[in-house]
């Protein structure tokens, strides 16, 4: 007899009934599942990379582009540092239950604001297997049943992994949702079901789901992220900064893919830049100003909005700091921004001036990641204002309720 495939309403109901289980759970309870799911990791590690090796053969197959396949690929050391994640969100504090203020009201009651979780989270990645993982680790910690929607292109190792973190969990809690874009679009309007939908890919993801969603959404959207060299920056420092937050990993939304430079020391610092950054492979396109101090290509106007995720940089030459965060400002996504200068005013300006999650003062914009933040790892990073902005981790994954407590109070 043919057994009926679970429709999303279904996944999205049982994710439902298993978050009021798991907000129920003690700290030791979900550290235990951690825990369990980092051993299982580590045990199971030949048989993630076997999954992985099929993706990553359809990948090819596909014609993934190299930043896809750098995203997709797993090897020891990725399952190891993703089991090293999970144990890392098990040592981290317990939101749940937190206490976020606290006073006696002049009428006599007792209030608490105090964290909760949010319910069900639904994250819906592209080809980022460790995703999974990160984002089932977060979700259990702090109390929320997790409904995951991955890329086809990675369809093989997610279904390993999210196996692996379910067998340690409630059951019910960690949901694995296949189909097209027609699942993606009844997922973003479970509403009474889900609490939150958190898309992590490209604009064309965000735009599918700003089509349909009624669940509301947290975008953890593009870095379209700048690095700005100031007159006054030591360049020998501004040259390693540089060439880290272009190429360390170029692939992912925190790698620079703008470099702005001060008219007063371009012509000292781009041919040292250029040349480094072309034998790391790096193609630039430069404006006019650039174009005529270092070699390059030139830059087309989209350049300026585009995020590469590619060994691709777009260079341009300006007059100050205002008009460095005046740049930012129009073509920048909101997520990563950097400036190298050792004037104190330019960096003050540049931290209040700059529209973005993260602002940096000499240090490279890959440093953006929930595991460099300390929060263990992340489900994405926000470029939105409300509620979470920047890495979200455990506390943006919790709500607030009131708790408030009387003696027979009646109000007049």
């Amino acid at each position: 007899m043919a057994v009926a495939t679970p429709t999303v309403t279904d996944i999205c109901r049982e994710a439902k009934r298993a978050s009021r289980a798991l907000a129920q759970l003690d700290t030791a309870a979900k550290d235990a599942a951690l825990h369990a799911i980092a051993d299982a990791l580590v045990e199971r590690t030949p048989e993630i990379l076997a999954a992985n090796a099929r993706d990553l053969e359809t990948g090819r197959e596909a014609g993934l582009s190299s930043a896809l396949m750098d995203r997709l690929a797993l090897d020891e050391a990725r399952v190891a540092a993703m089991a090293a994640g999970v144990r890392q969100v098990a040592a981290l504090p317990d939101p749940v239950g937190e206490v976020v203020d606290g006073r006696r009201l002049p009428n006599g009651l007792d209030l608490r604001k105090v964290r909760v979780p949010l319910g069900v989270v639904a994250v819906v990645y592209e080809a980022r297997p460790n995703v999974t993982i990160d984002a089932a680790a977060l979700c259990l910690k702090s109390g929320n049943a997790i409904v995951l929607r991955g890329s086809s292109s990675a369809a093989h190792s997610n279904a390993v992994l999210s196996q692996i973190a379910a067998a340690a969990a409630p059951a019910g809690a960690i949901q694995l949702l296949g189909g097209g874009r027609e699942a993606l679009a009844e997922l973003a309007t479970q509403d009474g079901l889900v609490d939150l939908v958190i898309p992590r890919g490209g604009e064309g993801l965000k735009a599918a789901l700003q089509e349909v969603a009624t669940v509301p959404v947290i975008y953890a959207a593009s870095g379209n992220c700048h690095v700005y060299v100031d007159a006054s920056a030591d360049l020998d420092q501004a040259l390693e900064i540089v060439v880290n937050a272009k190429t360390q990993r170029p692939g992912v939304c925190n790698a620079a893919e703008t470099l702005l430079v001060h008219a007063d020391v371009a012509e000292a610092f781009l041919p040292r830049a250029a040349a480094a950054l072309r034998e790391a492979g790096v193609e630039l396109r430069g404006d006019e100003r650039a174009r005529a101090i270092a070699e390059m290509g030139e830059a087309a106007a989209a350049d300026w909005d585009t995020e590469f995720l590619a060994l691709e940089l777009a260079v341009g030459v300006v007059d100050s700091v205002e008009a460095a965060i005046d740049h930012v400002n129009e073509h920048g996504s909101g997520h990563s921004e950097a400036i190298v200068t050792r004037d104190t005013a330019a960096a003050r300006a540049f931290q209040r001036g700059v529209d973005a999650a993260c602002v940096y003062v000499n240090a490279s914009t890959r440093f953006t990641d929930g595991g460099e933040f300390g929060m263990g790892a992340e489900i994405g990073n926000s470029t939105q204002k409300l509620h979470a902005r920047g890495p979200i981790g455990l506390r943006e994954l919790c709500t607030f309720k009131y708790l408030v407590e009387g003696d027979g109070h009646v109000r007049a």
